[in-house]
């Protein structure tokens, strides 16, 4: 369970005592399922997500020759608070869109205003630009995917990390891609992605190792975490996922990352076969199953 045995009341909630955590985008996928998972082992869960209510979610088309398609898709702050709420511990549903520059510090804000710093922060949303070929590529949405997701991320660690220095330390969990590192297969709409989605995710995985750089001393530790191909209903729903599972390309349990991440947070700081993962990116479905009959 999450309580403040395992440190000096870092990133406890002020009223239940209970350790919280903060996890982006989790109206749906692999965000929702850390959340879960993060309640379930006792943790009182704040979330972010730009769907309020059920029937209002859509999600962008996979590609950008698929001009004004978007598809509308089942989750929202709503229905993960209840999911929450029904593992007996507290939800905090807080709307972020990442295209919004004010967002991340208005998050941190209402998060540290209502129970103060969190001990898990994973930073799991992803703002979805479609896949543009490479000579189709617009700047403007290269610019946008960058600003969603990169310089909107680091805003929002650099909002909430003084304040879990302060309280004690914690755990930031960053969900990594493989096209950060691995050259598309296909061009995209073939079975590959395009370079606005990479290159952001590319520079998104320099944030841990920049964090723990300056500030693992504070008791702060930072993970990067890579789900494996997990098909998500956002990724069902805009199609092409067939074209990739024809590469024989795996899928990963929606569940691996909340899992593994449940798993780092609850570890001794000074645990040497966690902190042995520190600079380097996690197979979140490797671990979780070498690590089977130990996770939650």
């Amino acid at each position: 369970m999450a309580t403040t045995g395992r440190g000096t009341g870092r990133g406890t909630g002020r009223e239940t005592g209970r350790e919280t955590a903060l996890v982006t985008g989790a109206s749906r996928g692999i965000g929702r399922a850390t959340a879960l998972a993060l309640a379930e082992v006792g943790y009182d869960v704040a979330f972010t997500a730009r769907t309020a209510h059920e029937g209002e979610g859509t999600v962008a088309a996979r590609t950008s020759r698929e001009v004004g398609v978007s598809h509308q898709v089942a989750g929202s702050l709503a229905t993960t608070a209840a999911q929450i709420e029904a593992r007996g511990v507290r939800a905090l549903p807080l709307r972020m869109d990442l295209t919004d520059a004010a967002a991340p510090a208005r998050v941190a804000g209402q998060l540290l205003e209502t129970w103060g710093a969190p001990h898990v922060l994973v930073s799991n949303a992803v703002h979805h630009v479609p896949h543009a070929r490479f000579l189709e590529l617009d700047l403007g949405a290269l610019r946008e995917s960058l600003d969603a997701n990169l310089v909107h991320q680091v805003a929002l660690v650099q909002a909430l990390l003084p304040a879990m220095v302060d309280a004690g330390g914690g755990v930031i969990a960053n969900m990594c891609s493989g096209s950060a590192t691995l050259d598309p297969p296909a061009p995209p709409g073939e079975g590959g992605w395009g370079l606005a989605y990479a290159a952001a995710k590319a520079a998104f995985g320099r944030i841990a190792g920049a964090v723990n750089a300056e500030f693992r001393e504070a008791g702060i530790r930072a993970f990067n975490l890579e789900p494996g191909f997990v098909v998500t209903a956002s990724g069902r729903a805009r199609g092409g996922t067939e074209e990739i599972e024809a590469r024989a390309v795996a899928g990963s349990s929606i569940d691996a990352s909340g899992r593994v991440i449940a798993w780092l947070a609850a570890s001794d700081p000074d645990d040497a076969e966690v902190n042995a993962l520190l600079g380097t990116v996690i197979s979140a479905p490797r671990l979780a199953g070498r690590l089977a009959g130990r996770l939650a």
